[in-house]
């Protein structure tokens, strides 16, 4: 079983909710418009869920792409883009003697990886934006948090992965902020969803749904539940860079606050699901059976209790926009037949089919 703690450590209308506010249904969205003015940006990494829609995004808008990776990942990019090839851990040397008009920060998972890129680019590069998470709120003691509420930077628990994680990002955000002052961007997004989701968290819901019968659906009638699509992710951060931004930003989802149970009615309408929910919302329940999480539901309570509450305002206001949850589980299911085989029969999902099993016996047992 895979929580959400060493996930962390590891890797570093029903739908209303979720519809207000968003763009058109996939098969209708244009072709992107070219920007303005074409830039020449780098990104930093470029090969790994979210790199790839940022770069074919940043291309299709008529920007100049470079990417700086260690070359070990091949992934579907545009024969225009320059590939650099180095390591962040020192060994920057293919960057030296170039400029750039942005960088774009997308692996950034160790704060001294983000010293040593922006003490070499704070004069070879007009911005920088940091590819951060609304882990830095950790503990996230109410909800609502926002921008303006502060962070720590020094690790409390070190047997704490959710704070380890939380700190490598704040300590992160600072240097960008330090090097670039108002040049400085910060994104910091929710769980990634979408096509192309490396965790295997979130292609849970698609799969299960698929299957259709009787689903265990984890959580309180209440509980809030968040999370971005990869797409909108990419393109937010492309249009924060294009308009000059600076300062932090919540990359949140949806445009309005969703429960856990609009999701999973949404989610299952957007598949025609032929499917039956049981509502299991005893946590200790839930916890006595393993299942505290299953993304975007996760267990609100304690240091986590605040985790699905973050305030987009700010992001919205500066031109975040949100595809509707059908095609995001739609095209997820799509992809999913395309990763491995191996992986497929053995995804790291909160609830395998044996505990969800095991747990709907015991729910009804009990009579609830």
């Amino acid at each position: 079983m895979q929580n959400r703690r060493t996930f962390l450590v590891s890797t570093a209308a029903a739908g209303g909710a979720w519809l207000a506010g968003v763009r058109p249904v996939s098969g209708a969205v244009p072709a992107p418009v070219p920007a303005a003015v074409p830039l020449d940006l780098l990104i930093l990494g470029g090969t790994n869920f979210i790199g790839p829609f940022l770069v074919r995004h940043a291309v299709a808008r008529g920007h100049r792409v470079t990417i700086f990776t260690r070359g070990r990942r091949q992934a579907d990019l545009p024969a225009s883009v320059t590939h650099l090839i180095g390591d962040r851990n020192g060994q920057l040397q293919a960057l030296e003697g170039k400029r750039w008009d942005a960088v774009i920060d997308d692996s950034g998972n160790n704060a001294d990886w983000v010293r040593q890129s922006t003490a070499l680019l704070k004069d070879a590069a007009g911005r920088y934006l940091f590819t951060s998470s609304t882990g830095v709120y950790y503990p996230y003691l109410r909800r609502g948090l926002s921008e303006p509420d502060p962070v720590h930077y020094d690790l409390r628990d070190p047997k704490d992965g959710e704070e380890a994680f939380g700190v490598m990002k704040a300590q992160g955000e600072r240097y960008v902020l330090d090097a670039f002052g108002e040049r400085g961007l910060v994104v910091r997004p929710t769980y990634i969803v979408g096509p192309g989701d490396s965790s295997d968290r979130f292609p849970y819901w698609p799969t299960r749904l698929a299957r259709g019968g009787e689903v265990l659906a984890p959580g309180r009638a209440d509980d809030p539940s968040q999370c971005i699509d990869v797409r909108d992710l990419a393109e937010f951060m492309v249009h924060l860079v294009e308009q000059q931004r600076a300062g932090l930003f919540n990359a949140v989802g949806p445009a309005r606050p969703m429960t856990i149970r609009a999701f999973y009615e949404a989610a299952a309408a957007a598949l025609h699901a032929d499917v039956r929910f049981t509502f299991v919302d005893d946590y200790a329940f839930l916890r006595s059976h393993g299942i505290e999480e299953s993304i975007p539901w996760a267990m609100l309570a304690g240091n986590n209790d605040g985790m699905m509450s973050i305030s987009n305002a700010r992001a919205i206001a500066a031109g975040l926009t949100f595809r509707p949850l059908a095609d995001t589980v739609r095209d997820t299911l799509a992809w999913w037949p395309t990763v491995p085989e191996a992986r497929r029969l053995k995804p790291r999902f909160t609830i395998t089919p044996e505990l969800e099993a095991k747990a709907l016996a015991a729910w009804h047992a009990r009579g609830s």
